[in-house]
């Protein structure tokens, strides 16, 4: 089937122009393989343990085995057809991903779920201008329905008709509504056009339906003339009618008129248009000027606000209804710590075809699956469990809080599968689990991004060092890295825009986030296609095999490193330059005295497992007593991620227990620590200034037990 781009657009180049020139490629990976087999004789199964030089000569082993052919060749088969979470194309996926770990000979399994998914059955929008002219307005990209792709529709949004004037908003926060008002424009009653950006978007028709408006339009800038960004306008991760458990089946369920399942879901319709609708229905506008700063992009005779007056005739209908997904895994089960584990997560399922979002992270999960398979033929069986996550419908169960993450432009890819499993598997995971390494949107284009929790920054940076930079000669991604505007510039995950949310937020999982590229303009549109991968992102597939590489060895290290390889010294410096920037914002009115006290104790904790860390791998002898010394030493350096979760969560949001990461409630803060303390110095209700500052210096204290836990668990002693 074709894939959808626009007729602008160049024809994909492929990776190498003659079949002859595939066949020496795949002939010459294969002479490498036997070559390593031949010279690399290894048991199938490790007897004994692996020395340092051993597991050095693997990791060599596990770069040598790149292969930009076979990633692209995953990613053109995933991408094949639209797959929709849900939908019968999706279940190919599933089954492409487990026939794939199954070849490879990894124990595989999966694990489904049954989730209230949201689809569109109907949308229809018209405008009809002053002179008595109407127009039907395209909601779709050209070409993408026949071929399959969902219409533009938000997931989750009510289904409802309005005939009524158009108004602009901007973005739609509080303060432009101020704005409009200053101005005069009335809103209520209106179909507010709004442009993506700073709001999510369940905040953004959240608080239009507040100001009264009665439908919400939303175009994206920035994206391909025509595209329309698909999303969803639910409030809160994963399935809304099992919140804080697993939907499994026979489980419990909420009713769709509870409560708590209602307030999840906006109270007026939306839909999604591209920029090129916007500005039809902007152009007709009359009224006041629009301020300044507030045209963006569209800046073609864009000069009223409204209201009308152009009449909207805008009618959307969609439907809830339960769908089966699917988890899929692959475990290599450690031979020495088969009880700790470390696990490699990505999504599978996309609004269209997902090639950057999220394949191009399955493509390169994939291809880690075949290469520790190749060196498990070798020898290698790693020191504690890796776990391999193909996750399902993370597009549909994430959220819509006010705070965007601060990097990138994936904005709030939500997440049913990860939340779910996480949810069901919570135990496990808070005893077990040494980290969880998340890539969602391999490659978007150059230009190499992470984020992490700031105990795993050294390993992150060292393993950089080892992988070659794909758009460089003789250089390394850490040296590109380095070189680039920002520096080495490790962003922190208190967004909730990918899988590692749930890991990290909910389960207190130390995690890692991954990819290439800062924005692609074909995010959640028709033309995120393998077209569009091989002209623009990266024809040649080398960004692919970096990813794959910095992700692959992050998991080797801590699969097999005797110690560890966690540095909370990281976290203490981190930890204290929070406090730093809120001591400035605060300006003495509030005291700040028990989180600086809290990051002491936190800091000399951190000195003396630091201190214990590079004694112990120093010593590689193999006796029980230095064997339990690690042991021990690893537990904790894994638990005290940990100490940062309060049972009782985030005011308001208790699904969300990390008090040092997780989201914010309000746009206004660029902050992206302490949620608990920027929620109360930027409250979302009216209160007088006394409630203020006792509720911030109540959440000063709550941040200042979570670290002193965190201590506690790095020293592993009681109190």
């Amino acid at each position: 089937m074709a894939h959808p781009y626009p007729s602008t657009t160049p024809k994909p180049r492929t990776i190498f122009s003659t079949p002859s020139c595939t066949f020496l490629f795949i002939l010459t990976l294969t002479a490498l393989t036997l070559y390593t087999l031949l010279h690399h004789p290894h048991p199938t199964i490790a007897t004994q343990k692996p020395s340092l030089n051993t597991l050095l000569r693997f990791r060599d082993t596990f770069l040598s085995l790149s292969s930009n052919y076979t990633l692209s060749t995953y990613l053109r088969n995933l991408t094949l057809h639209p797959h929709l979470a849900g939908t019968p194309p999706s279940f190919s996926t599933v089954a492409y991903v487990h026939n794939h770990f199954q070849s490879l000979g990894l124990h595989t399994h999966a694990t489904s779920y049954s989730a209230l998914l949201s689809y569109p059955t109907h949308s229809f929008l018209s405008a009809h201008f002053p002179n008595r002219n109407a127009t039907t307005l395209h909601l779709s990209e050209p070409g993408s329905v026949q071929n399959g792709v969902v219409i533009p529709y938000h997931a989750y949004s009510p289904s409802g008709s309005v005939y009524a004037m158009a108004v602009f908003v901007n973005y739609g926060r509080a303060e432009d509504y101020d704005a409009l008002a200053a101005l005069g424009v009335e809103v209520k009653g209106c179909v507010a056009i709004l442009r993506r950006g700073i709001l999510s978007r369940n905040a953004a028709v959240e608080k239009a339906a507040e100001r009264g408006a009665a439908a919400v339009l939303m175009y994206t800038e920035g994206v391909f003339r025509g595209g329309v960004e698909r999303g969803t306008v639910i409030k809160g991760l994963g399935d809304p009618l099992t919140p804080g458990w697993a939907s499994v089946e026979g489980g419990e369920r909420l009713g769709l008129d509870d409560s708590k399942v209602l307030e999840k879901f906006p109270a007026v319709p939306s839909m999604p248009v591209s920029a090129e609708t916007a500005e039809i229905i902007l152009r007709s506008l009359e009224g006041c000027a629009v301020p300044f700063g507030w045209t963006g992009t569209l800046k073609r005779g864009i000069g009223k606000l409204g209201p009308g007056p152009t009449m909207l005739n805008f009618s959307y209908q969609g439907e809830k209804k339960m769908a089966t997904i699917h988890n899929v895994f692959a475990i290599i089960r450690g031979f020495e710590e088969p009880d700790r584990f470390v696990l490699l997560g990505n999504h599978r399922d996309a609004w269209t075809y997902g090639a950057v979002d999220p394949n191009s992270g399955t493509a390169a999960l994939l291809d880690i699956a075949r290469r520790y398979a190749i060196l498990m033929r070798l020898g290698w069986t790693p020191r504690r469990t890796i776990i391999l996550a193909s996750w399902d419908a993370e597009e549909f169960g994430m959220v819509g809080l006010d705070c965007w993450p601060v990097f990138g432009t994936r904005s709030e890819p939500l997440t049913v599968g990860s939340t779910e499993w996480v949810e069901q598997n919570l135990v496990n995971l808070g005893s077990k689990a040494i980290a969880y390494l998340n890539v969602d949107c391999a490659v978007q284009g150059p230009g190499f991004f992470a984020g992490a929790t700031p105990q795993l920054d050294d390993l992150l940076v060292e393993v950089t060092k080892k992988v070659d930079d794909p758009d460089s000669v003789d250089r390394t991604v850490y040296e590109k890295w380095a070189a680039s505007n920002d520096g080495i510039a490790i962003h922190r995950l208190g967004g909730i825009d990918s899988d590692f949310a749930p890991f990290l937020q909910h389960a207190g999982v130390p995690s890692i986030d991954l990819y290439y590229g800062k924005d692609f303009p074909v995010y959640h549109t028709a033309f995120d296609s393998y077209g569009w991968m091989t002209s623009f992102a990266d024809p040649l597939f080398q960004r692919h095999v970096a990813v794959t590489e910095v992700w692959g060895l992050l998991a080797l290290h801590l699969a097999d490193d005797p110690v560890l390889p966690f540095n909370y010294l990281s976290y203490s410096a981190q930890l204290q330059s929070y406090t730093n920037v809120l001591r400035s914002m605060l300006e003495g009115l509030i005291s700040l005295h028990p989180i600086t006290d809290a990051i002491r104790q936190f800091e000399a904790a951190a000195k003396e497992a630091d201190e214990e860390s590079k004694k112990l791998r120093e010593q590689d002898a193999v006796v029980d007593v230095l064997i339990l010394k690690k042991r021990t030493l690893n537990d904790r350096l894994m638990f005290a991620e940990r100490g940062f979760l309060d049972a009782e969560g985030l005011e308001g949001r208790k699904w969300f227990k990390h008090l040092i990461y997780g989201p914010c409630s309000d746009s206004k803060s660029k902050l992206v620590f302490f949620p608990g303390i920027v929620d109360a110095m930027f409250p979302s209700t009216r209160v007088n200034q006394r409630e203020r500052q006792a509720a911030i210096q109540h959440e000063i204290w709550r941040v200042a037990r979570a670290i002193e836990r965190a201590a506690y668990a790095l020293k592993g002693e009681l109190t």
